[in-house]
């Protein structure tokens, strides 16, 4: 779930090696603003209103956290019921998780039931590469996973690969219009995709699918809307889903005007424009941003969830999702340390918010 240059969510483990080619972020420059940590305060017993709204079954799901259960670490030693005592102590409704497998399938099912009983919706990501020899073998792979992963559960929703478009990249390029990906490429992820939606979809007809990819790369979810290739050709299998997502990290400063080599780009509007509700999924502050205080202080700030809140009418935006809970292989990106119990600065800013912003 973050990565080097404008790519994907990166490495984990050793029992998943495949995953690091199939997880991270993206990168870009930023700055921020607003209501740094209390560390030591805001510590009530209540449940914030968003937590107690998903309880009650009106379900809000504007706040949520990505986690890697299926990934080692401080997941694998910290109980589901004590990540749910702590979501709900951070008013996050909704926890993204990865599924690569069947028996990540299995693991994450198991957990998913426990966090229902609490009021957290947990959705999978499911996460393959693009190493096939044709678009066809592409689809089968992902309807497998898409079936295994229905039947293990089901979810309301389903997302359908993870970045996979900053694997089609023509290089180091903005990924704003179609010529700036590699055909090849990306037939094997209009494939994947596909598959996955329709190996879900033969399982479980009433599946919403989230899309999405991140930084600049708007070009690629066009072009499997409307049938179109990076060749320049026309007619080819198009791909339908209901929520775009996307992916923000605070090297790449402001979401509604992110620049690259192709100019400035409100980013949020053109999502808007593709017609279905937006959920940015992974947003986060880069470890080596600052002090404890200074990620806290960025994370709720102007360019990340204050303004992700203020504009969410505006864009559509229905869900913002911090990456993540526990610090990992991935890196020191964690509201909690990797020890599953020592919560940081940004752990009680983002508490704090949600506290006083209930969507």
């Amino acid at each position: 779930m973050k990565n080097r240059s404008f790519s994907s969510f990166g490495g984990f483990i050793a029992t998943a090696v495949l995953m690091s080619a199939m997880l991270s972020a993206c990168g870009g420059g930023g700055d921020s603003d607003s209501a740094a940590d209390t560390a030591a305060t805001g510590k009530s017993a209540a449940l914030p209103k968003s937590t107690a709204k998903a309880a009650s079954g009106n379900g809000s799901i504007f706040y949520g956290m990505n986690g890697h259960n299926t990934n080692g670490g401080a997941y694998d030693f910290t109980s589901p019921q004590t990540q749910l005592a702590q979501l709900q102590e951070l008013g996050a409704t909704i926890y993204r998780n990865d599924v690569y497998s069947q028996t990540s399938a299995n693991m994450l099912a198991g957990i998913a039931k426990t966090m229902a009983d609490g009021g957290v919706m947990v959705y999978p990501v499911m996460l393959l590469t693009l190493n096939y020899n044709s678009e066809s073998d592409a689809y089968n792979a992902g309807y497998k996973l898409g079936q295994q992963t229905a039947n293990s559960y089901r979810y309301t929703y389903y997302e359908v690969g993870n970045e996979l478009e900053a694997k089609a990249l023509n290089g180091n390029v903005d990924g704003t219009v179609w010529y700036q990906y590699n055909n090849w490429s990306y037939m094997l992820a209009r494939g994947v995709i596909r598959g996955m939606i329709a190996g879900v979809k033969s399982v479980d007809g009433n599946a919403k699918i989230v899309l999405g990819g991140t930084w600049l790369h708007t070009a690629f979810f066009q072009m499997l809307a409307d049938g179109s290739q990076p060749d320049g050709t026309w007619g080819h299998p198009t791909v339908s889903w209901d929520v775009t997502s996307w992916h923000w990290y605070s090297s790449q400063g402001d979401i509604t005007h992110a620049c690259g080599g192709t100019g400035c780009h409100d980013v949020l509007q053109t999502l808007h424009d593709m017609g279905k509700p937006i959920w940015i999924n992974e947003f986060g502050v880069r470890p080596d941003y600052g002090s404890y205080n200074q990620i806290a202080s960025y994370m709720t700030g102007n360019t990340m969830m204050a303004q992700f809140a203020s504009v969410a009418s505006k864009y559509n935006i229905q869900s913002i999702q911090a990456f993540q809970l526990y610090d990992d292989s991935e890196g020191a990106y964690g509201l909690a340390e990797g020890d599953g119990i020592t919560k940081k600065a940004a752990y009680w800013a983002y508490k704090d918010f949600v506290q006083n912003h209930p969507m």
